[in-house]
């Protein structure tokens, strides 16, 4: 029996994944369990893996491919043992999530044709690949206007080309090339790159951005860190200001709970978060992730540098997965690590607040009546200004302040 097994949604609002390597070839026996392609989805390079045993009948689609949810992947030949006792099954747990299994009716009968029965379902969006789609986009042209004549009905750049042909002369100088060939480099968009482009933009329609500024003076905190690290650096950890940070920002989190919820206008009503999970931006070559420190209330300023650093390698060798990113319910970035004291860092939409970390500068400060060398910490709080008013903000960026400056009490805590 023909077994047709599909893209699975392996994460929340997943559309589609652009294939960056297959690991079996047709004829190849799997056993369930087994990888079979590596995927680019949302912010992450997933490994989907065989729900069934049996021989790969076909591969549909090669690296560098985008493969729209619901469409196949590939076709396994499955036993008639195996068939029978698995007809039943209503889905499979993989590696990265829950797969979708086939219904009966996704089974076929078994032959000696190369061609698949798959109907390739009617999908308003266009099949293509990010190259191509880049390259409609260049011209000025909705792909998914064009009639795809590749296989499985992708479109290819002689489709588009065909499709300006078909144009009026005015109609020719509106999908004209703005540049030269020579002038620039054309690189399709990453999954992540465009995911991070939707949540950009989604987050400032529908959120009230409002960003507040303040200065602290963190001496002390720098005292502490430098008596610490090395014992932390001899348990194999790295010590940095960043989970103090994350400590101080539970600590007002637990007193502003209002900074811990989202508005849920659909239902008309607010949800707060019982659970404090901190989710920390990161920087990588591919774009900006944001893996989830869960239950970071529970943790101790060890623990919460123990996971920093994980996710940070994680990230960097593009080993995260869906549940490392999930279920956040407060942000904090920190952009000093290069540059900048201040920012207005963008919401991580639903949630209510942001907070930014500068650099630490030294710069004179007063102590006592007197000016005297300091180091002041730059401090960037964007919030949702339909959930949070000033008053609120004011006080919450304060408590934060207040336990910074008081850092020994947080190694306690």
């Amino acid at each position: 029996m023909k077994y047709v097994f599909k893209f699975p949604d392996i994460g929340e609002g997943l559309d589609e994944g652009t294939i960056l390597e297959i690991y079996v070839k047709v004829g190849q026996q799997v056993n369930a369990g087994d990888l079979l392609v590596n995927m680019e989805t949302d912010k992450v390079a997933a490994d989907i893996p065989s729900p069934k045993s049996g021989k790969i009948l076909k591969i549909y689609g090669n690296v560098g491919d985008v493969v729209r949810v619901g469409s196949p992947l590939v076709d396994i030949e499955l036993s008639d043992k195996e068939f029978m006792e698995n007809q039943n099954e209503e889905e499979t747990a993989g590696v990265v999530g829950t797969l979708e299994i086939a219904d009966v009716n996704a089974v076929l009968p078994s032959s000696d044709e190369s061609i698949s029965d798959y109907e390739e379902p009617k999908l308003k969006k266009a099949f293509a690949t990010p190259h191509i789609r880049a390259f409609a986009k260049e011209l000025d042209i909705d792909i998914n206007q064009v009639t795809g004549t590749g296989p499985g009905g992708r479109v290819t750049k002689e489709d588009i080309e065909n499709y300006v042909a078909t144009k009026s002369p005015v109609e020719k100088t509106i999908f004209a090339q703005v540049y030269e060939p020579e002038d620039v480099t054309y690189e399709p968009l990453t999954q992540i790159r465009k995911t991070i482009a939707r949540n950009m933009v989604q987050s400032k329609h529908n959120a009230a951005h409002v960003t507040v500024f303040e200065e602290i003076e963190v001496s002390e905190l720098i005292a502490i860190r430098e008596r610490y690290k090395e014992s932390f650096a001899a348990r194999g950890v790295k010590l940095t200001y960043l989970p103090f940070i994350v400590k101080a920002t539970i600590q007002a989190l637990k007193k502003h709970r209002i900074m811990n919820s989202q508005m849920d206008m659909d239902n008309n009503r607010m949800i707060y978060k019982n659970r404090f999970n901190i989710g920390i931006a990161m920087d990588t070559s591919e774009g900006l992730v944001v893996p989830v420190i869960k239950d970071a209330d529970r943790l101790t300023i060890f623990e919460i540098s123990q996971k920093i650093t994980e996710f940070a390698v994680k990230a960097q060798e593009r080993r995260l997965n869906i549940d490392d990113m999930k279920d956040g319910t407060f942000t904090i970035t920190n952009f000093g690590t290069f540059s900048g004291i201040f920012g207005t860092p963008v919401i991580n939409y639903p949630q209510a607040g942001i907070l930014g970390v500068g650099r630490i500068v030294k710069q004179p400060v007063v102590k006592d009546d007197e000016i005297v060398i300091g180091y002041v910490l730059g401090l960037s709080l964007s919030v949702d200004h339909r959930i949070v008013d000033g008053g609120d903000t004011a006080r919450f960026m304060r408590q934060v302040m207040d336990h910074l400056s008081d850092p020994v009490s947080l190694l306690m805590e």
